[in-house]
């Protein structure tokens, strides 16, 4: 496997960083370069890596007077997306390439959804090269109020949930974008807005617990994800 493929991860935040992810990632023989835009520093201008991986932030994808880096990272994901450049976008930025690709994402939504969640696989992850014999159902953490309300032009739509359906799609062969976030352990979660989870009625205890009960089958299940997808940058 080459040793000089390298992924730039665009970290939103603080405590957003790539997680397990990259380290699943460096593991399977890619290089992961963090930029962290909302502390300063700068992002390329031009995508010169070999894939892109953008994280989770509590933005929406046009929040650009919160965020003015937000410009930056639309520009990167437009570049991934016409060249074909290996791309995944987790939260954030899964809502960010089904803006950017012309799909439609809503704050505040409505079906906020925090916690180790069910996941059910769609039929049409059959043949994806990501998504492709998982089990019909898999827990994975989520933490997020805006959700994407409609894919773009030409995605596939991988998994779904009752209160938030566009949880994961594909866009051309290299491009996926998904509302949970496979990176987060259990330990994540007391870094949260507890006490706003408190005003939605949700327990962070006991949303701490169940993650971790749910962990260790839904662990291999994201690290098989992460290296397809590292699969499919060293075949670029």
């Amino acid at each position: 496997m080459p040793d000089d493929l390298r992924v730039l991860a665009v970290q939103n935040g603080v405590n957003g960083g790539p997680g397990r992810f990259g380290e699943w990632l460096t593991t399977a023989g890619l290089a992961v370069d963090v930029c962290t835009p909302f502390d300063g520093s700068p992002l390329p201008a031009t995508l010169e890596h070999d894939a892109l991986l953008v994280l989770g932030g509590g933005y929406l994808p046009d929040d650009d007077e919160k965020a003015p880096w937000l410009p930056a990272t639309r520009a990167l994901v437009a570049q991934a997306l016409t060249g074909s450049v290996p791309l995944f976008g987790i939260c954030l930025g899964g809502q960010m390439i089904a803006s950017v690709a012309g799909g439609r994402v809503l704050g505040d939504a409505g079906a906020p959804e925090h916690g180790s969640t069910p996941i059910t696989i769609r039929p049409e992850a059959a043949d994806d090269p990501l998504f492709h014999g998982l089990p019909g159902v898999v827990t994975a953490i989520e933490h997020h109020i805006d959700a994407i309300v409609g894919l773009p032009p030409g995605a596939v739509w991988l998994a779904e949930t009752d209160s938030c359906p566009y949880q994961a799609f594909r866009l051309g062969d290299r491009a996926w974008g998904v509302q949970f976030h496979p990176e987060v352990t259990p330990e994540r979660i007391p870094y949260w807005n507890l006490a706003g989870m408190r005003e939605q009625g949700l327990d962070p205890a006991e949303l701490h617990a169940r993650a971790v009960a749910d962990e260790p089958a839904s662990t291999p299940i994201w690290r098989e994800v992460a290296e397809r997808f590292a699969t499919v940058v060293t075949a670029r």
